[in-house]
């Protein structure tokens, strides 16, 4: 009777008709089981599994790490860091043609590296880059579609939660892989490894944008003329306060994730509290109080690493009472500090709405991948994994036939559904049946990534689209934003096809850090 597919279909109707996805996801799951056990073909004792599934989703050490990055984006983006970059890279290079669009990728890169949230990028860069990049002469289209692929970056350049979920699905499909093998020794992929192998892609991805925006102003000159606007001169010194105190956090955190001394929970703390420290020196805490908080924190983390106390073993001694005295001294520095940035920040009323969007953001996050675990319990036991598997295995061209089908399906559907959806539905299925044929995990995961991240730009319903046109001025129209992104799209295939020739590309950060 083919309900599996019935299933898949019905999904992806509710969903364009517009109902909320993780109602949408439980109800067609609902409908269908109740349906498959009337006709006798689906086993309703597998819903006995639902609770094992929602509290091994609710426990995973690695999804717990997506509040605190959701976190750290949010106060960031609230502390107007955006701002500052985009004026002072605009100053920067607005001197040469396209020297603004060269701007706004550097500045999406690295918002994309400190905060990973692409709907607060577009926003800030829809609202103050766009403007300037208009004023300035710049062709609307051009102009909409580098806005809104600077603001996607944060999906592909670590640390991002499309990443974060990528791994965890990648890693179970990949036991999964190996247990149909019959290995009993099994391996895992992990989110450093999955940072690591996102890293030189997403640069790559960048150098490519950055590389289509000067070839066209070369081509094109009115396309991207040099800024008009008279600016004063940057200082090194400005360029200094602009880029370093961004960039030191996404060493701390992404530095502690490759290099193994943090697990990616402790990482995303450390992420967090970074984030509320430059938020409150930026918005009127003491500073000589935030610097010598944030140095007392750096100094315990490195000391308590490399010189641990154990103070409830038989044979401690004064040395390590005065150690643990010491750790506590900086533990009190670093813990004044946050408080006095936290009052900065709620003076001025910015840490109830970080908070209030955190949450919003992590449960519908949450939520998706609940009611998908629902989903794929139904869909499997309708048989829908076999029949995926079978028919990947039927295609024409081996395990390349069957690599190049589940790419073009990705993107297809990333027209019209979230890269959650899609990663938590549809990935499950589809990439066990790709490692058991022989694709490497790490590089299938990069390739997927770049994919998704296309479905933020892929009209009627990418999301960027719809934030940058709440954002845009009016004379920038909807047809301009779409036309504005179609170039891009290209060129993220184009990366696509890169990444997929030269699989180093991917593979060589993780093999070397891991």
């Amino acid at each position: 009777m083919a309900l599996d597919l019935w299933m898949f279909a019905a999904l992806i109707v509710f969903i364009l008709i517009g109902y909320p996805v993780a109602f949408t996801i439980a109800g067609v799951a609902t409908i269908f089981a109740l349906l498959g056990w009337a006709l006798d073909v689906f086993s309703i004792n597998l819903m006995g599994a639902l609770g094992q599934r929602f509290f091994a989703v609710m426990t995973n050490p690695v999804l717990t790490a997506i509040p605190l990055f959701v976190l750290m984006g949010v106060v960031l983006e609230k502390s107007r860091i955006a701002e500052e970059l985009l004026e002072t890279m605009g100053r920067l290079f607005g001197a040469m043609r396209g020297g603004l669009g060269v701007s706004v990728m550097v500045v999406g890169a690295l918002l994309a590296a400190s905060t990973g949230i692409v709907g607060a990028t577009v926003v800030a860069m829809g609202m103050i880059a766009l403007p300037a990049m208009l004023r300035n002469g710049y062709n609307p289209r051009l102009a909409a579609g580098t806005v809104c692929t600077a603001g996607t970056l944060g999906q592909i350049i670590p640390p991002s939660t499309l990443l974060i979920i990528l791994a965890e699905v990648m890693s179970s499909a990949f036991q999964q892989a190996q247990y149909e093998q019959g290995r009993f020794s099994i391996e895992t992929i992990s989110v450093g490894q999955t940072f690591a192998a996102a890293l030189v892609p997403g640069l790559v991805l960048v150098v490519i944008y950055i590389l289509y925006i000067l070839g066209r102003a070369w081509l094109i000159p009115g396309d991207a003329p040099a800024l008009r606007e008279r600016t004063t001169t940057v200082s090194r010194a400005e360029i200094t306060g602009a880029i370093v105190p961004p960039v030191l956090l996404i060493v701390a955190v992404l530095g502690a994730i490759l290099g193994g001394v943090a697990s990616p929970n402790e990482a995303a703390s450390v992420g967090a509290v970074g984030a509320i420290l430059l938020a409150g020196y930026r918005r009127g805490a003491p500073r000589g109080l935030i610097l010598a908080g944030a140095a007392a924190l750096l100094i315990l983390a490195v000391v308590a690493g490399l010189a641990p106390v154990r103070l409830q073993r038989s044979d401690t001694g004064l040395l390590q009472y005065l150690m643990a005295a010491v750790y506590s001294g900086l533990a009190l520095v670093g813990l004044a500090a946050i408080a006095s940035a936290l009052r900065a920040l709620g003076r001025q009323r910015l840490v109830t709405p970080a908070l209030a969007q955190t949450l919003i953001v992590t449960s519908m996050i949450f939520a998706t991948i609940l009611m998908a675990s629902f989903f794929s319990l139904v869909f499997v036991g309708l048989g829908g994994e076999h029949r995926v598997a079978a028919i990947l295995e039927s295609l024409p061209g081996g395990a390349t036939g069957a690599l190049i089908f589940a790419m073009v399906f990705v993107f297809i559907l990333g027209f019209f559904l979230d890269f959650v959806e899609i990663s938590v539905i549809l990935l499950p299925l589809l990439i066990p049946p790709l490692i058991l044929m022989g694709h490497d995990p790490i590089w299938l995961a990069v390739l997927i990534a770049v994919n998704l991240q296309t479905s933020f730009l892929t009209p009627p319903f990418g999301f960027s689209l719809f934030y940058l046109r709440g954002a845009a001025p009016p004379e920038v129209t909807t047809g301009m934003i779409y036309q504005g992104v179609a170039p891009y799209i290209v060129l993220q295939v184009v990366a696509i096809a890169i990444i997929w020739l030269v699989p180093s590309i991917a593979t060589w950060l993780p093999g070397l850090a891991f």
